[in-house]
């Protein structure tokens, strides 16, 4: 089994594109889903499939296909995990100013930025936006520069027009970074995805970025919205889920793996961030498993 640990993702589109857009087929059972966020907005098409979405505090499985926005700095899981099968996916990323800082700024535009805004909660479309677009979506990876562009904006048009959508993460959390934050942030998160197993004090993380706890903590909050203990907590219950799902490890040993030093707190902040206890969770997943 792999350690799978959440990180800060970089998106870097092809020499000479300002988009990136990947399609997945063969290789999907190959490919493993890490938890991460980055800049650019997501859009993701699987034709078929079966899975676990996990976008932001949001916890659901899909059958069959699924049409996703996922917007800036929102945290989320790959979709193309080992319980992905039969299908391709195809993804679209692309940053929120791709077409410079004014171009969605235009009255025309106005619906598009309005639904970026929404993708920051993440969007999942229903069955009738999923097969007008599906088609589109998957056939975007066959064209290039100037085409692609037009493509792209033709299916955001459509996605801003839709009102077959649910919002998966209405009461969570996206990280609101600003450019002169980036390396802070890259410097912060490189950290917790290499120590969050172990006990990281706030003298530790804030003197890695030079800066005072009460500074740091303040920059923290604002960044992503909630204190580092609370976020590294979060992460833990992310990791926890992976080895619940991948392996027989006791929960016990899990929880102090995860790094918990209490089984107790680990209990509730498991159940206070799934809405299930560790044992619940692992009885469906491994029930949702069998039946794949």
């Amino acid at each position: 089994m792999m350690n799978v640990k959440p990180t800060l993702k970089k998106i870097s589109p092809d020499f000479g594109s300002s988009i990136l857009v990947k399609k997945h087929t063969e290789f999907l059972k190959e490919i493993k889903a890490f938890w991460h966020f980055h800049p650019e907005i997501e859009l993701i098409y699987v034709n078929k499939g079966k899975g676990k979405r996990h976008i932001g505090n949001h916890l659901s499985y899909f059958n069959n296909s699924q049409l996703l926005l996922i917007g800036s700095n929102l945290p989320h899981n790959g979709f193309t995990d080992r319980l992905t099968t039969n299908g391709s996916e195809s993804l679209i990323q692309f940053k929120p100013d791709f077409l410079g800082k004014d171009f969605f700024d235009a009255p025309e535009m106005k619906p598009i930025s309005i639904l970026f805004e929404k993708a920051k909660k993440g969007i999942l479309f229903g069955v009738k936006t999923k097969q007008k677009l599906g088609p589109k979506i998957e056939r975007i990876s066959e064209k290039s520069g100037f085409k692609q562009i037009l493509i792209l904006l033709e299916i955001l048009h459509t996605l801003s027009k839709s009102e077959d959508y649910t919002l998966l993460n209405a009461d969570g959390f996206a990280f609101e970074t600003q450019p002169q934050d980036s390396s802070k942030i890259d410097i912060i998160f490189k950290h917790i995805n290499e120590n969050f197993n172990q006990h990281i004090s706030l003298d530790e993380i804030a003197g890695l970025v030079s800066m005072t706890v009460p500074a740091f903590c303040r920059f923290f909050k604002k960044t992503t919205g909630k204190t580092f203990t609370k976020l590294v907590n979060e992460y833990r219950v992310v990791h926890a889920t992976k080895l619940l799902t991948e392996s027989q490890t006791s929960i016990t040993d899990i929880c102090f793996e995860c790094g918990f030093n209490n089984f107790s707190h680990f209990n509730k902040l498991f159940k206070e961030f799934t809405g299930k206890s560790a044992s619940k969770y692992r009885g469906e997943m491994i029930n949702f498993v069998q039946q794949q």
